[in-house]
């Protein structure tokens, strides 16, 4: 079975502050529905070397098991709360996608 991934680019932080509160629940609500982060790059300290438009945004990669587990912990009700806490005017790239096997 194919894992499935959470994959959130952010172009902008406005709001850091109000943007750690959406992490701390997200976090708890990943980690309830079996996810792992493999990056928070580059606010968790890590390196990155951005190319072709250069922009060293933070990026988020989450694994989950299969696509379907990813797509229930974005609609569970615990999810849902922490995207209730994002900033006003928050802005980010966010997809779920099936790995290749």
């Amino acid at each position: 079975m194919a894992k499935g991934y959470w994959v959130s680019v952010y172009p902008v932080i406005s709001d850091p502050e109000r943007l750690a509160v959406y992490d701390g629940l997200a976090r708890l609500a990943v980690q309830a529905a079996g996810g792992r982060s493999l990056s928070l790059l580059p606010s968790d300290g890590g390196r990155v070397v951005a190319h072709e438009a250069g922009i060293p945004e933070r990026v988020v990669l989450i694994e989950f098991d299969s696509f379907e587990q990813a797509v229930a912990a974005y609609e569970s009700e615990a999810y849902q709360k922490a995207l209730a806490a994002l900033p006003d005017g928050f802005r980010r790239d966010f997809r779920i996608i099936e790995g290749l096997g």
